[in-house]
């Protein structure tokens, strides 16, 4: 019997926990979707774990219900990690060319890394993922790779994906007591992008925005890669409560109210007022970083929404408006179907896990993959369908 390629992400988050299946078929090298699964999360706080024995039934349950949806046993998955602790650092390391011909090779650049890496103070904290930005040769910068090129010293821009050790500790065993070998963990932001950005978007600057139930979390793209990530501890709940409050009405027809789902005849302009008022906490967070990187309206390809406080009415064209850039909804089109769309943005993380895990198996380079994932759209189907 032949040994199915099965991949599997899972997106731990603090309203939901997602599970998507997808498998390589034979000469194939685009995954098919097999199936979805998903429940309501407990034991979280802010993208975080603080009951492991609650997190581990979420998990079981999302897991059991992408099993019976897919029709297959789950053993192995790639895990997303986007909890408040979650952040980013620029380091610059370099070294001396060591061949005596002066060409560079990959164990140059590794070192040049490694003293970026030993420059970092990483007290308590656990990298999670290592990107190069920029190099320079002999005080010159060059684009691309400089495997092959000749010269003296090298030096490497570097971002460092970094999360509270803690942190990603229990969530590696939260889902090793769920029964699941952990092959990865990617975080969120990054997993999303490869759903919800171009290869375009990607280069020519652009921020992702993920509004999640108690976090928001931003991936700034510059150059095909990402230049910076940061994750605040607030959320589309804090809309919801904020409108309980100012209305006098429960939480849950709060939550209605907020996204368009309950009509009522509640004060517009209140309404309106409130949701702005948070809204444009939360991107004043958001411009601030953008200055602290000095990308403040300086992305041309603007901010791209995702998350469940993507479907809050008018909020792009509040992004566009405080942030002084182009905004849109982040929306994956099954090509050959225009009509059809991925509306739930929840859904990116766990998607993009499965790309993510893919992409690292099959040894490709992002541009290359990215090229790929337009088909990879067609296989989704109605799954991810509200």
């Amino acid at each position: 019997m032949a040994i199915r390629n099965i991949t599997v992400g899972i997106d731990v988050g603090t309203y939901a926990t997602r599970v998507v299946v997808a498998e390589y078929k034979k000469g194939e090298k685009i995954p098919q979707i097999l199936g979805t699964g998903m429940s309501v999360s407990n034991g979280l706080r802010h993208g975080y774990i603080i009951n492991s024995d609650e997190a581990v039934k979420s998990i079981r349950r999302a897991v059991a219900d992408a099993e019976k949806n897919a029709g297959i046993k789950i053993k192995r998955a790639a895990l997303s990690i986007g909890g408040v602790s979650v952040g980013s650092a620029l380091s610059v390391g370099s070294t001396i060319i060591s061949k005596a011909d002066t060409e560079v090779t990959s164990l140059d650049i590794a070192k040049a890394v490694k003293e970026a890496e030993d420059n970092l103070s990483l007290a308590n904290k656990k990298i999670i993922e290592t990107i190069p930005v920029a190099y320079k040769l002999d005080g010159k910068e060059i684009t691309g790779r400089p495997e092959g090129m000749h010269g003296i010293k090298l030096e490497v821009r570097v971002l460092f994906i970094t999360c509270l050790e803690q942190h990603f500790d229990d969530l590696v065993e939260a889902a090793t007591d769920a029964g699941i070998e952990v092959v990865d963990v990617v975080p969120s932001p990054l997993a999303a992008s490869a759903i919800a950005l171009s290869d375009r978007q990607k280069s020519v600057g652009s921020i992702l925005v993920n509004i999640g139930a108690e976090t928001v979390s931003i991936a700034v793209f510059e150059n095909g890669h990402a230049i910076s990530l940061h994750i605040f501890s607030i959320g589309s709940t804090d809309i919801t409560n904020d409108i309980a409050l100012g209305l006098k009405v429960p939480l849950d027809e709060a939550e209605g109210i907020k996204i368009g789902s309950v009509m009522g005849n509640y004060p517009k302009k209140k309404l309106d007022e409130i949701i702005e008022a948070r809204l444009s906490d939360i991107f004043e967070l958001i411009d601030n970083h953008l200055k602290k990187i000095k990308r403040s309206e300086l992305l041309p390809a603007g901010i791209i929404i995702t998350g469940g406080g993507a479907q809050i009415a008018m909020i792009d064209e509040m992004a566009k408006s405080f942030l002084k850039l182009p905004a849109r909804i982040g929306v994956a089109e099954f090509f050959g179907n225009a009509k059809s769309k991925i509306r739930d943005s929840s859904w990116f993380v766990a998607t993009g896990l499965c790309v993510h895990d893919s992409h690292r198996n099959m040894g490709g380079s992002e541009s290359g993959f990215g090229k790929e994932i337009k088909n990879f759209f067609k296989n989704i189907g109605k799954q991810l369908l509200p």
